[in-house]
Protein backbone atom coordinates (compact mmCIF):
# COMPACT_ATOMS: atom_id res chain seq x y z
CA UNK A 1 0.00 0.00 0.00
CA UNK A 2 1.60 3.34 -0.70
CA UNK A 3 1.96 5.58 2.16
CA UNK A 4 -0.49 8.54 1.59
CA UNK A 5 -1.60 12.04 3.66
CA UNK A 6 -4.00 10.78 6.35
CA UNK A 7 -7.31 12.70 6.38
CA UNK A 8 -8.06 11.23 9.66
CA UNK A 9 -7.41 14.20 11.68
CA UNK A 10 -5.10 17.08 11.97
CA UNK A 11 -3.54 15.10 15.27
CA UNK A 12 -2.06 12.41 12.53
CA UNK A 13 0.23 15.18 11.27
CA UNK A 14 3.27 15.44 12.45
CA UNK A 15 5.01 18.60 14.50
CA UNK A 16 5.75 21.80 12.83
CA UNK A 17 9.88 22.30 11.77
CA UNK A 18 9.96 25.31 13.44
CA UNK A 19 8.29 24.04 16.78
CA UNK A 20 10.92 21.44 16.58
CA UNK A 21 14.10 23.85 16.12
CA UNK A 22 12.37 26.02 19.44
CA UNK A 23 12.31 22.75 21.27
CA UNK A 24 15.53 22.09 20.39
CA UNK A 25 16.67 25.27 21.61
CA UNK A 26 14.98 25.22 25.31
CA UNK A 27 17.08 21.92 25.50
CA UNK A 28 19.93 23.84 25.63
CA UNK A 29 21.38 24.49 29.67
CA UNK A 30 19.27 24.12 32.74
CA UNK A 31 16.35 26.28 33.64
CA UNK A 32 14.01 26.02 36.33
CA UNK A 33 10.93 23.51 36.59
CA UNK A 34 7.27 23.96 37.47
CA UNK A 35 7.26 26.96 35.22
CA UNK A 36 9.46 29.30 36.66
CA UNK A 37 11.65 29.33 33.85
CA UNK A 38 11.99 32.18 30.80
CA UNK A 39 10.34 30.25 28.33
CA UNK A 40 7.72 29.86 30.52
CA UNK A 41 7.26 33.57 31.40
CA UNK A 42 7.78 35.33 28.19
CA UNK A 43 5.35 32.83 26.09
CA UNK A 44 2.60 33.25 28.60
CA UNK A 45 2.95 37.04 28.53
CA UNK A 46 2.87 36.98 25.31
CA UNK A 47 -0.45 34.99 25.19
CA UNK A 48 -2.08 37.35 27.46
CA UNK A 49 -1.32 40.04 25.47
CA UNK A 50 -2.75 38.42 22.79
CA UNK A 51 -5.75 37.41 24.43
CA UNK A 52 -6.31 40.34 26.73
CA UNK A 53 -6.33 37.27 29.43
CA UNK A 54 -5.26 37.93 32.97
CA UNK A 55 -3.59 34.85 33.37
CA UNK A 56 -2.08 32.38 30.60
CA UNK A 57 -1.02 28.35 31.44
CA UNK A 58 -0.29 25.63 30.02
CA UNK A 59 -1.18 22.11 29.63
CA UNK A 60 -0.68 19.05 27.95
CA UNK A 61 -3.34 17.75 26.21
CA UNK A 62 -7.04 19.58 24.92
CA UNK A 63 -9.11 16.95 27.82
CA UNK A 64 -6.51 18.55 30.49
CA UNK A 65 -7.12 22.26 29.19
CA UNK A 66 -11.05 21.68 28.97
CA UNK A 67 -10.55 20.18 32.73
CA UNK A 68 -9.01 22.55 34.19
CA UNK A 69 -10.95 25.18 32.62
CA UNK A 70 -14.21 23.85 33.78
CA UNK A 71 -13.10 23.45 37.22
CA UNK A 72 -12.25 27.52 37.70
CA UNK A 73 -16.12 27.91 37.09
CA UNK A 74 -17.83 24.98 38.67
CA UNK A 75 -19.30 24.44 42.21
CA UNK A 76 -20.18 20.92 43.25
CA UNK A 77 -23.60 21.63 42.52
CA UNK A 78 -23.96 23.27 38.90
CA UNK A 79 -24.19 21.55 35.64
CA UNK A 80 -22.77 22.63 32.19
CA UNK A 81 -24.92 23.10 29.19
CA UNK A 82 -23.19 22.09 25.96
CA UNK A 83 -24.03 20.59 22.73
CA UNK A 84 -24.69 17.28 22.39
CA UNK A 85 -21.47 16.65 20.00
CA UNK A 86 -19.20 18.52 22.48
CA UNK A 87 -15.92 17.04 22.95
CA UNK A 88 -16.52 17.16 26.26
CA UNK A 89 -19.42 15.09 26.30
CA UNK A 90 -18.87 12.37 23.35
CA UNK A 91 -14.47 12.31 23.34
CA UNK A 92 -13.41 12.54 26.86
CA UNK A 93 -14.47 9.29 28.75
CA UNK A 94 -16.79 10.87 30.34
CA UNK A 95 -13.93 13.24 32.60
CA UNK A 96 -16.11 16.19 33.42
CA UNK A 97 -18.32 13.72 34.96
CA UNK A 98 -15.69 11.75 37.15
CA UNK A 99 -13.22 14.14 37.58
CA UNK A 100 -15.55 17.56 38.35
CA UNK A 101 -18.64 15.78 39.39
CA UNK A 102 -20.34 18.19 36.82
CA UNK A 103 -24.02 16.87 35.03
CA UNK A 104 -23.86 17.57 31.43
CA UNK A 105 -26.88 18.69 29.95
CA UNK A 106 -26.23 18.32 26.67
CA UNK A 107 -28.26 20.15 23.57
CA UNK A 108 -29.10 18.62 20.10
CA UNK A 109 -28.15 20.72 17.34
CA UNK A 110 -27.89 20.63 13.76
CA UNK A 111 -24.76 22.31 13.22
CA UNK A 112 -22.75 22.17 16.72
CA UNK A 113 -23.66 25.61 17.73
CA UNK A 114 -25.80 26.36 21.08
CA UNK A 115 -28.18 29.85 20.35
CA UNK A 116 -29.31 32.05 23.89
CA UNK A 117 -32.75 29.86 22.64
CA UNK A 118 -31.46 26.59 23.03
CA UNK A 119 -29.55 27.61 26.59
CA UNK A 120 -32.99 29.40 27.77
CA UNK A 121 -34.73 25.88 27.38
CA UNK A 122 -32.02 24.01 29.79
CA UNK A 123 -32.62 26.68 32.57
CA UNK A 124 -35.86 25.65 34.00
CA UNK A 125 -34.70 23.54 37.04
CA UNK A 126 -33.10 26.89 38.36
CA UNK A 127 -33.76 27.35 41.95
CA UNK A 128 -35.18 23.48 42.20
CA UNK A 129 -32.48 22.16 44.90
CA UNK A 130 -33.80 18.34 44.22
CA UNK A 131 -31.52 19.54 40.33
CA UNK A 132 -28.06 20.62 39.34
CA UNK A 133 -28.26 24.16 38.79
CA UNK A 134 -27.13 25.39 35.40
CA UNK A 135 -23.98 27.55 36.07
CA UNK A 136 -21.89 27.17 32.84
CA UNK A 137 -22.25 27.32 29.26
CA UNK A 138 -19.75 25.12 27.21
CA UNK A 139 -19.06 26.07 23.28
CA UNK A 140 -16.63 24.60 20.59
CA UNK A 141 -14.86 27.05 18.90
CA UNK A 142 -14.21 25.24 16.08
CA UNK A 143 -17.09 23.01 17.02
CA UNK A 144 -17.04 19.75 16.42
CA UNK A 145 -18.81 19.44 13.20
CA UNK A 146 -16.52 21.95 11.64
CA UNK A 147 -18.58 25.44 12.00
CA UNK A 148 -17.35 28.66 13.13
CA UNK A 149 -19.23 31.16 15.70
CA UNK A 150 -19.72 34.38 13.73
CA UNK A 151 -18.32 37.12 16.41
CA UNK A 152 -22.16 38.50 16.08
CA UNK A 153 -23.03 34.71 17.61
CA UNK A 154 -20.04 34.79 20.11
CA UNK A 155 -21.47 38.24 21.51
CA UNK A 156 -24.96 37.37 21.57
CA UNK A 157 -24.06 34.17 23.34
CA UNK A 158 -22.03 36.40 26.01
CA UNK A 159 -24.89 39.21 26.72
CA UNK A 160 -27.08 36.08 27.34
CA UNK A 161 -24.84 34.46 29.74
CA UNK A 162 -24.11 37.46 31.45
CA UNK A 163 -27.71 38.72 31.61
CA UNK A 164 -28.44 34.90 33.39
CA UNK A 165 -26.08 34.63 35.58
CA UNK A 166 -24.12 31.98 33.19
CA UNK A 167 -20.44 31.66 32.62
CA UNK A 168 -18.72 31.08 29.41
CA UNK A 169 -15.98 28.25 28.52
CA UNK A 170 -14.70 27.96 25.29
CA UNK A 171 -13.04 24.91 23.55
CA UNK A 172 -10.73 26.37 21.33
CA UNK A 173 -9.07 23.40 20.37
CA UNK A 174 -9.02 24.59 16.82
CA UNK A 175 -9.38 28.18 17.56
CA UNK A 176 -6.62 29.01 15.28
CA UNK A 177 -8.80 27.85 12.59
CA UNK A 178 -12.02 30.36 13.34
CA UNK A 179 -9.57 32.83 13.97
CA UNK A 180 -8.23 32.16 10.29
CA UNK A 181 -11.68 31.68 8.88
CA UNK A 182 -12.97 35.00 11.09
CA UNK A 183 -10.32 37.50 9.70
CA UNK A 184 -10.58 38.32 13.32
CA UNK A 185 -7.57 38.53 16.50
CA UNK A 186 -7.56 36.05 19.29
CA UNK A 187 -9.08 38.81 21.61
CA UNK A 188 -11.94 38.94 19.48
CA UNK A 189 -12.89 35.48 20.21
CA UNK A 190 -11.81 35.86 23.74
CA UNK A 191 -14.20 38.72 24.51
CA UNK A 192 -17.14 37.20 25.63
CA UNK A 193 -15.75 33.87 27.50
CA UNK A 194 -14.29 33.74 31.02
CA UNK A 195 -11.87 31.27 30.45
CA UNK A 196 -10.98 29.49 27.04
CA UNK A 197 -8.35 27.17 25.91
CA UNK A 198 -5.61 27.78 22.53
CA UNK A 199 -5.12 24.66 21.18
CA UNK A 200 -1.59 23.79 19.79
CA UNK A 201 -1.44 20.25 18.98
CA UNK A 202 -3.57 20.36 16.19
CA UNK A 203 -1.53 23.25 14.92
CA UNK A 204 1.93 22.01 14.44
CA UNK A 205 2.52 21.15 18.10
CA UNK A 206 3.59 18.22 20.22
CA UNK A 207 1.27 17.87 23.35
CA UNK A 208 0.97 21.55 24.51
CA UNK A 209 -2.36 23.72 24.84
CA UNK A 210 -2.96 26.76 26.88
CA UNK A 211 -5.61 27.89 29.05
CA UNK A 212 -6.23 31.57 28.78
CA UNK A 213 -8.48 33.28 31.82
CA UNK A 214 -9.82 36.33 31.58
CA UNK A 215 -10.45 37.47 35.59
CA UNK A 216 -7.52 37.90 37.82
CA UNK A 217 -9.52 36.43 41.13
CA UNK A 218 -10.55 33.35 39.05
CA UNK A 219 -6.80 33.07 37.45
CA UNK A 220 -5.25 33.30 40.94
CA UNK A 221 -6.73 29.51 41.62
CA UNK A 222 -5.21 27.97 37.95
CA UNK A 223 -1.81 26.82 39.80
CA UNK A 224 -3.48 24.80 42.27
CA UNK A 225 -6.29 23.87 40.09
CA UNK A 226 -3.97 22.47 37.83
CA UNK A 227 -1.16 21.12 40.18
CA UNK A 228 -4.64 18.91 41.35
CA UNK A 229 -5.77 17.33 38.01
CA UNK A 230 -2.67 16.16 37.25
CA UNK A 231 -1.92 18.94 34.01
CA UNK A 232 1.37 20.23 35.67
CA UNK A 233 4.66 19.87 33.68
CA UNK A 234 8.44 20.14 35.63
CA UNK A 235 9.59 21.00 32.23
CA UNK A 236 7.26 23.40 31.66
CA UNK A 237 10.16 25.19 29.32
CA UNK A 238 8.95 22.32 26.42
CA UNK A 239 5.12 22.96 25.91
CA UNK A 240 5.97 26.98 26.47
CA UNK A 241 8.66 26.96 23.82
CA UNK A 242 5.95 25.36 21.71
CA UNK A 243 4.07 28.43 21.56
CA UNK A 244 7.02 30.53 21.05
CA UNK A 245 7.68 29.05 17.77
CA UNK A 246 3.79 28.83 16.77
CA UNK A 247 3.63 32.80 17.53
CA UNK A 248 7.09 34.05 15.75
CA UNK A 249 5.66 35.25 13.02
CA UNK A 250 1.80 34.52 13.55
CA UNK A 251 2.84 30.53 12.28
CA UNK A 252 0.00 29.81 14.65
CA UNK A 253 -2.54 31.85 12.22
CA UNK A 254 -0.75 31.02 8.63
CA UNK A 255 -0.63 26.89 9.61
CA UNK A 256 -4.65 27.34 10.34
CA UNK A 257 -5.18 29.09 7.10
CA UNK A 258 -3.18 26.47 5.16
CA UNK A 259 -5.42 23.70 6.21
CA UNK A 260 -8.57 25.81 5.85
CA UNK A 261 -7.43 26.33 2.46
CA UNK A 262 -6.78 22.42 1.78
CA UNK A 263 -10.57 21.78 3.24
CA UNK A 264 -12.28 24.01 0.84
CA UNK A 265 -9.78 23.38 -2.09
CA UNK A 266 -11.27 19.02 -0.92
CA UNK A 267 -14.62 20.22 -0.85
CA UNK A 268 -14.92 21.91 -4.36
CA UNK A 269 -13.40 19.48 -5.82
CA UNK A 270 -15.83 16.44 -4.50
CA UNK A 271 -19.23 18.46 -4.45
CA UNK A 272 -20.21 17.96 -7.55
CA UNK A 273 -19.33 14.11 -8.05
CA UNK A 274 -22.37 11.85 -8.17
CA UNK A 275 -22.71 10.40 -4.36
CA UNK A 276 -21.40 13.12 -2.87
CA UNK A 277 -23.48 15.24 -0.34
CA UNK A 278 -21.48 18.70 1.84
CA UNK A 279 -23.39 18.35 5.03
CA UNK A 280 -21.52 21.25 6.79
CA UNK A 281 -20.62 24.40 5.95
CA UNK A 282 -16.54 24.26 5.16
CA UNK A 283 -15.80 26.72 7.56
CA UNK A 284 -12.27 25.15 9.31
CA UNK A 285 -10.11 22.77 8.23
CA UNK A 286 -12.90 19.98 8.25
CA UNK A 287 -14.92 18.70 5.03
CA UNK A 288 -18.07 16.72 5.80
CA UNK A 289 -19.54 14.88 3.40
CA UNK A 290 -22.09 11.94 2.83
CA UNK A 291 -20.78 9.32 0.09
CA UNK A 292 -22.66 6.42 -1.18
CA UNK A 293 -21.76 3.66 1.41
CA UNK A 294 -20.69 1.10 -1.46
CA UNK A 295 -17.49 3.86 -2.30
CA UNK A 296 -16.24 4.24 1.31
CA UNK A 297 -14.88 0.63 2.39
CA UNK A 298 -12.69 0.89 -1.25
CA UNK A 299 -11.43 4.30 -0.15
CA UNK A 300 -10.56 3.34 3.23
CA UNK A 301 -7.98 0.68 1.91
CA UNK A 302 -5.94 3.65 0.95
CA UNK A 303 -7.18 6.44 2.21
CA UNK A 304 -7.41 7.05 6.34
CA UNK A 305 -10.67 9.16 7.39
CA UNK A 306 -13.34 8.66 10.07
CA UNK A 307 -16.97 7.74 9.52
CA UNK A 308 -18.83 10.67 11.60
CA UNK A 309 -22.01 8.87 10.99
CA UNK A 310 -22.36 5.66 9.92
CA UNK A 311 -26.42 5.52 9.73
CA UNK A 312 -25.99 8.51 7.45
CA UNK A 313 -22.80 6.96 5.72
CA UNK A 314 -20.83 10.90 6.61
CA UNK A 315 -17.58 10.76 6.53
CA UNK A 316 -15.13 13.75 8.07
CA UNK A 317 -12.12 14.54 5.65
CA UNK A 318 -9.31 16.51 7.74
CA UNK A 319 -6.96 18.36 6.70
CA UNK A 320 -3.33 19.72 8.71
CA UNK A 321 -0.66 22.31 8.56
CA UNK A 322 1.62 19.99 6.15
CA UNK A 323 -1.66 18.74 3.44
CA UNK A 324 -0.13 19.95 0.43
CA UNK A 325 -2.70 20.63 -2.74
CA UNK A 326 -1.17 17.90 -4.34
CA UNK A 327 -2.45 15.04 -1.25
CA UNK A 328 -6.09 16.81 -1.33
CA UNK A 329 -6.03 17.15 -5.07
CA UNK A 330 -4.95 12.83 -5.08
CA UNK A 331 -7.60 12.25 -2.33
CA UNK A 332 -10.26 14.30 -4.54
CA UNK A 333 -9.31 11.52 -7.79
CA UNK A 334 -9.42 8.66 -5.70
CA UNK A 335 -13.27 9.66 -4.48
CA UNK A 336 -14.55 10.61 -8.45
CA UNK A 337 -13.20 7.22 -9.50
CA UNK A 338 -14.50 5.13 -6.87
CA UNK A 339 -17.73 7.19 -7.93
CA UNK A 340 -17.43 6.39 -11.25
CA UNK A 341 -16.87 2.84 -11.31
CA UNK A 342 -20.28 2.57 -10.31
CA UNK A 343 -21.63 4.53 -13.04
Amino acid sequence: MTQRKSFGSDNHAGAHPAVLRMLADANDGDEMPYGADTWTGRAAAELQARFGASGAFFVFNGTGANILGLSLLLRPIDAVICPQTAHINVDECGASERLLGAKLLTVPTGDGKLTPDLIADQLGGRGDEHQSQPRVVAISQVTELGTCYSLEELGKLGDFCRGNDLLLYIDGARLANAAAYLGCDLADLAENADVLSFGGTKNGAVGAEAVLVMDDDVAAAVPYHRKQLLQLGSKMRFLAAQFSALLADDLWLRNASHANTMAQRLADRIVALPGVDIRQPVESNAVFAALDPRDIPPLQEDWRFHVWDEREHVVRLMTAFNTTEADVDALAAAIAATTASRN
